[in-house]
């Protein structure tokens, strides 16, 4: 997720205007839409609380259905049995990001130029909300429910050249609902002993270990991409593994699923699963470019959204891609034997 091209902003910004332009005409239909929404949501209430109430494994997804489009963007879970998923079952509020674990919830929405985060509870509903600057990207809750981690796209940042944007990536504490820290102004990163301070760094792609302590994620300076490593309460971290992006923890912690960078102009990625030990890389069979943060179902599989469809992967590079749920993306996996953030 490196900054991105003048093409890309602008087209970013006509979209912006053009949704302005048209936001008179659009109110009768949004009425229209969150009416419609809210009954099918209610409708589907009782099956999701069941499932969100049965101590069985589920998966929290956005609904991405372009044939209903009253209903698309909301969250919805599926029951996993085998780590199959079953129907779903709308639940909550509509996002561009969901992220889900251990009762508690972040739903990322876009507000303009600005990021609307919603904290959700163990039923899906909102108990709190913040406003924090950007496009919403990518959202993560720790293992424990304790730590939230929220990525953003800023534009107007002094080092970038017109056209051009950064990423803040942002730990918030999902009891209180208030912000622990932006890894770029409140952390320390440490390069081979040396402090990481390029006016040009950008960070993303939060995820958490089990220890309540121990986060990951991407550094991006002069071009380069790079794993870190970090502590919440020493506000430290460092790098550890060169060209990774987007990672994500196995649910036993030895292994980082990514994006790899294979070529750049335009960026091509490939997932990758890193073992943390070894250094050991492994080309997943998914030989699309997709960019998504992807998500371990257990510790032999992993899946991820192409924005259409979920899809889901072995971990050891075998096989091939199979179709996991359609119209949906931006997956997070609840129970069982776990999954990253």
């Amino acid at each position: 997720m490196p900054r991105r091209t003048l093409a890309f902003a602008l087209l970013a910004a006509i979209c912006v205007a053009g949704a302005t332009a048209t936001g008179a005409i659009a109110v009768l239909g949004a009425k229209h839409d969150r009416k419609a929404a809210s009954k099918a949501v209610a409708a589907e209430r009782p099956k999701a609380n069941q499932i969100l109430v049965s101590k069985q494994p589920f998966a929290v997804l956005r609904t991405v259905d372009q044939a209903h489009q009253s209903t698309y963007g909301r969250v919805a879970v599926a029951p996993l049995v085998d780590g199959k998923p079953g129907a779903p079952a709308l639940v909550g509020p509509a996002c561009e990001r969901v992220g889900f674990r251990a009762g508690k919830g972040l739903c990322l929405e876009v507000l303009g130029t600005q990021m609307g985060v919603d904290f959700l509870d163990a039923r899906m509903q909102t108990v709190r909300q913040l406003t924090l600057p950007g496009i919403p990207s990518r959202a993560r809750v720790s293992p424990d429910g304790r730590w939230g981690g929220v990525t953003a796209f800023i534009v107007g940042h002094a080092y970038t050249t017109p056209g051009q944007f950064s990423t803040a990536a942002t730990i918030l504490d999902m009891q209180t609902g208030k912000v622990v820290g932006n890894l770029e102004k409140d952390f320390k990163v440490y390069d081979g002993g040396k402090l990481v301070d390029a006016v040009d760094r950008n960070y993303w792609g939060l995820t958490f270990a089990a220890d309540g302590d121990t986060f990951y994620a991407t550094l991006e300076t002069s071009g380069k991409t790079w794993l870190i490593k970090g502590s919440i309460k020493a506000r430290r971290a460092e790098t550890i593994h060169a060209n990774v992006e987007c990672p994500a923890l196995s649910p036993d912690g030895t292994r980082i699923g990514y994006k790899k960078a294979m070529s750049h102009d335009p960026t091509v990625w490939r997932f990758h699963v890193l073992d943390l030990a070894t250094g050991k890389e492994t080309a997943l069979s998914e030989t699309r470019s997709v960019d998504d943060q992807i998500e371990w179902l257990d510790d032999s599989h992993l899946v991820y959204g192409d924005k259409a469809n979920t899809w889901v992967v072995n971990a050891d590079g075998t096989g091939s891609p199979q179709m996991w749920l359609r119209n949906t993306d931006s997956p997070t996996v609840q129970g069982g034997s776990g999954a990253s953030t």
